[in-house]
């Protein structure tokens, strides 16, 4: 027999977001680490706020709402309150209930300021890579480093000759035009007047020019983890300064490293600077390049070096995901620290999906 459909609303309801959500689901177990590392978190939470005035948004909810606009791919912190407002398992994680109202999509643009100056996002980093090291997910013995292109949120039309100040109003306010031909930009002479830390940069022959930051990460090579990340202003030497940097904060005291990483580091003066770190190269050999590889035949002929050789390509799935998924590819901030705090946060979320996915496996 044919079911009446019912048009009325009912009026209450005693099934919470949490009941809605299957048991199984993966968000449940990313909820419990995330819940640990933001635990750690609450003092310095509290040293962030005023203790008069008016109670804000938790930052706890802020920050798990700004992981479901990772992990789903939403583009913007409006689409975002409109996912919270009637999106169960979104309520879920982030810690409303059924009833609470979201908040303004400004909250976030509020507050931004104050969790980059307390430096949160590179906190909730460190957190969520003390729980990789407890669950025995890192070997702190063999890493690999690389770079990837992170697009500016500027248009090439802001490249602008410095000290130009003085010009005939543009044609159209919106999209002005502009005649680059003849004309040789170069850094040293050109400025974004949108963001100015931005820099004109290509990563190889053939491949246009884009304004750009560089992101560098280096990953374990034990599970794929990042286990540092740095974001600096494109230049040649960007991504082989970086490595040196991650890796002397990440490096043991006592016990031989190791780091993979593609030809653009096969310097010597990289390899040389990586030794006085202790810590030995396995970067890909530039036979190519003018004077040789710096990589001699007594590093290349062990195993360790052919391995390391293998499993450096994973650092790409890393940068993959972040450009597919978490929107990575082209930035919606402007600044070297703004682009490096949604970067660095961006790379735990990658390290919360892994770690659930391993811990699962392993199960």
């Amino acid at each position: 027999m044919r079911g009446n459909e019912q048009t009325q609303e009912a009026m209450f309801s005693y099934v919470s977001p949490a009941q809605r959500v299957p048991q199984d689901h993966p968000l449940r177990t990313i909820r419990r680490m995330v819940d640990d590392a933001l635990r750690e978190l609450s003092g310095k939470f509290e040293r962030m706020y005023s203790d008069v005035g008016r109670p804000s948004i938790p930052p706890e909810q802020l920050l798990r709402a700004l992981l479901l606009q990772v992990f789903y791919t939403v583009r913007s912190e409006r689409l975002l309150m409109e996912q919270l407002d009637y999106n169960l398992l979104f309520r879920w994680f982030v810690g409303l209930s059924m009833d609470d109202e979201v908040w303004d999509a400004t909250v976030f643009s509020k507050n931004r300021e104050r969790l980059l100056k307390a430096d949160v996002a590179r906190l909730f980093f460190e957190k969520v890579l003390g729980q990789a090291e407890g669950n025995h997910l890192l070997s702190n013995e063999h890493f690999t480093v690389d770079g990837t292109l992170i697009e500016a949120w500027a248009g090439q039309k802001s490249f602008k000759k410095k000290g130009s100040d003085k010009q005939q109003p543009p044609d159209d306010r919106g999209n002005p035009t502009v005649n680059f031909h003849g004309e040789q930009r170069r850094n040293d002479t050109h400025q974004s007047t949108t963001d100015p830390d931005a820099r004109l940069y290509k990563k190889g022959p053939g491949k246009p020019a884009q304004l750009c930051y560089l992101g560098h990460v280096l990953m374990d090579n034990r599970y794929g983890l990042a286990t540092d990340t740095l974001v600096t202003k494109a230049t040649g030497t960007a991504e082989r300064d970086a490595a040196l940097k991650m890796l002397k904060r990440r490096r043991r005291k006592n016990g031989q490293v190791t780091v993979g990483g593609d030809k653009g580091y096969d310097t010597h003066g990289f390899v040389e600077a990586a030794r006085k770190q202790k810590v030995t190269p396995h970067v890909a050999q530039n036979i190519a390049r003018s004077g040789g590889s710096a990589i001699d035949g007594r590093t290349a002929r062990h195993a360790g070096y052919l391995i390391s050789q293998k499993v450096r390509k994973r650092v790409e799935e890393i940068f993959g995901w972040m450009k597919t998924v978490a929107t990575m590819h082209k930035v919606r901030h402007r600044g070297t620290d703004r682009v490096d705090w949604m970067f660095t946060f961006t790379v735990a979320a990658y390290n919360l999906i892994r770690m659930r996915k391993i811990l699962a496996e392993a199960a």
